[in-house]
């Protein structure tokens, strides 16, 4: 047969499966191939090449073969817990959130979760892996698989199968245990050879290789903070019964979706309240809001100051985008393009000096910044701060005291947000953070600037390089972590989203991606955007609301 592989012709025998094939062509990768992409599409190494087909090796580095590797060391954790607790004793197993390097899991039922239970299952992972077992895809009818995942005690399976569409599902079976799992699986558990497991706070969590050093383990540093912001938004889950998409479901079909939303946002302003009357208890006189892309940061800080106002307060917004040196002096990245993202893109000095002089009650002419020229420009009325007035900065470094380094501390307040979804497939199927955000980006960049779907793909890993250097070292900085996840966002965005989508074509790059995130948003049955309330942080990237033009 004549196939494309990696943009070569090359000739295979016939019948000749992709693990056979990338056994031979191994010693061309720096690390493990895991899966492959064939003609534009996520398979398994089991599956057999096909006559004229474009072939694509995705190791362990890669984002899809990444993916890949978390999945199938899931369900090798989820098979050694049951392995080595007593049926009687177990009662759900979650993998709820990825945290660092970790990915935070609780146990429930009459199970002691200590030292000796994690190292007890951290070896029968390792004998698993050792031995080399295959992961074994099966095809069964969506009824039969509901009435499977009930008798193993998986009942939110079965409640995500509820709504689905399609007739048969796809099971995954490792040695005696069975799963479903949402996406491709590795060949056998001989490649997951990279783990740890660790108890942390109530739970533990499984450590595994960041994806640009895949063969590398690293150590756990989580943010406190950001663990315990995620840990409230998982118990308001509990609270409302909504912790995964069968839920969701169940709730939109039942009619009671506008008393779930009416709850979410009430919490959302509730929460920005409380910071509020923080920021004002301590008398801090400069806010700065900081965040990764499409986490309604532009949203929150005009809620925010609504907040600041009903406690006699007048926030003064100051963009940081203005205070940008001219186009000639911004620092340039590795490809040789304009980095904007850097903290040398801005004038730090003189956003220093501008802000100590409106604090010290003296007038300033803040600056204006033209990107059509790449200059900035001095065309504002001077102004002039009052003793009740604060400033407000909405900025990629917000966080970072170097920023604002002629400030002291106490007059600072500053304030991380993200939408850290908590929201999860099933039990053992979680939703990463970057999921939401990256929809969200998607649908608003079609609506506000002309983007096709495939061109905000394509930049998303810039973006989260970017996010990763100049945002999240400073997480733990933050004297307030806001929540931006709304429980039943991907349900309203769904309809926004499929179309866009859909746009990108087989021939682009991007294709894969698009096709991974509308299988992803099959899961749910969509809703009314109409129905979301008019100040809602998803109607900056849905429109349509009455915060933003």
């Amino acid at each position: 047969m004549q196939i494309t592989l990696e943009e070569e012709e090359i000739t295979c025998p016939e019948g000749m499966t992709l693990y056979e094939l990338s056994r031979m062509y191994q010693k061309n990768y720096k690390y493990p191939i895991i899966v492959a992409k064939v003609n534009g599409a996520v398979q398994e190494l089991y599956h057999s090449v096909q006559e004229g087909s474009v072939v694509q090796l995705c190791t362990t580095q890669d984002k899809d073969g990444h993916r890949v590797y978390i999945r199938g060391l899931s369900m090798l954790l989820l098979k050694a817990i049951y392995s080595e607790v007593p049926e009687d004793k177990i009662g759900k197993v979650t993998i709820d959130f990825c945290l660092d390097s970790g990915y935070f899991c609780r146990l429930s039922g009459d199970v002691l979760l200590d030292q000796e239970l994690i190292e007890r299952v951290e070896k029968r992972m390792r004998e698993d892996v050792r031995e080399d077992i295959r992961f074994e895809k099966q095809i069964i009818r969506t009824r039969d698989a509901r009435q499977l995942f009930e008798s193993l005690n998986m009942p939110e399976k079965g409640k995500l199968m509820e709504y689905r569409k399609n007739s048969r599902m796809t099971v995954y079976n490792l040695g005696k245990f069975t799963d479903y799992f949402y996406g491709a699986m590795p060949y056998s558990t001989s490649i997951l050879e990279h783990f740890r497991l660790e108890l942390f706070e109530e739970g533990f969590v499984f450590v595994a290789p960041k994806r640009y050093e895949p063969t590398t383990m690293p150590p756990y540093r989580p943010s406190m903070k950001q663990y315990r912001t995620m840990r409230v938004a998982n118990e308001w889950c509990r609270k409302l019964q909504v912790s995964t998409v069968g839920e969701l479901n169940e709730v939109i079909v039942n009619g009671n979706l506008q008393e779930l939303m009416l709850t979410q946002e009430a919490l959302h302003e509730k929460t920005i309240g409380d910071i509020a009357v923080d920021i004002e208890k301590r008398g801090c006189r400069v806010v700065t809001i900081a965040g990764p892309s499409s986490s309604g940061k532009t949203t929150f800080s005009y809620r925010l100051s609504t907040q600041l106002k009903t406690l006699g307060l007048k926030p003064h917004p100051v963009a940081l985008d203005d205070y940008f040196v001219n186009r000639v002096d911004t620092p340039r990245d590795e490809f040789g393009e304009y980095d904007y993202e850097c903290l040398e893109a801005i004038d730090i000095r003189q956003f220093n000096q501008d802000l100590n002089d409106l604090l010290e009650g003296r007038p300033v002419r803040l600056p204006t910044y033209n990107f059509i020229t790449g200059n900035r420009e001095y065309t504002k009325p001077e102004l002039t701060l009052d003793e009740d007035e604060i400033l407000v900065i909405e900025g990629i470094h917000g966080l970072n005291d170097k920023l604002t380094y002629t400030i002291p501390k106490e007059n600072k307040y500053k304030i991380y947000i993200s939408a850290l979804t908590t929201l999860n497939l099933d039990r053992h199927n979680r939703i990463p953070t970057t999921e939401a955000r990256l929809i969200r980006r998607i649908i608003r960049d079609a609506r506000t600037r002309g983007n096709t779907a495939q061109k905000t793909i394509s930049m998303w890993n810039s973006v989260r390089r970017g996010e990763s250097i100049n945002i999240f070292p400073f997480q733990e900085e933050a004297d307030a972590m806001f929540n931006s996840a709304l429980i039943y966002e991907l349900a309203a965005m769904k309809l926004y989203a499929d179309p866009v989508l859909f746009r990108v074509t087989k021939d682009c790059p991007e294709y894969t991606e698009a096709q991974r995130l509308l299988k992803f948003l099959d899961y749910f049955i969509p809703i009314d955007p109409h129905d979301v309330p008019l100040n809602s942080i998803l109607r900056e990237f849905i429109g349509g609301g009455i915060l933003l033009n």
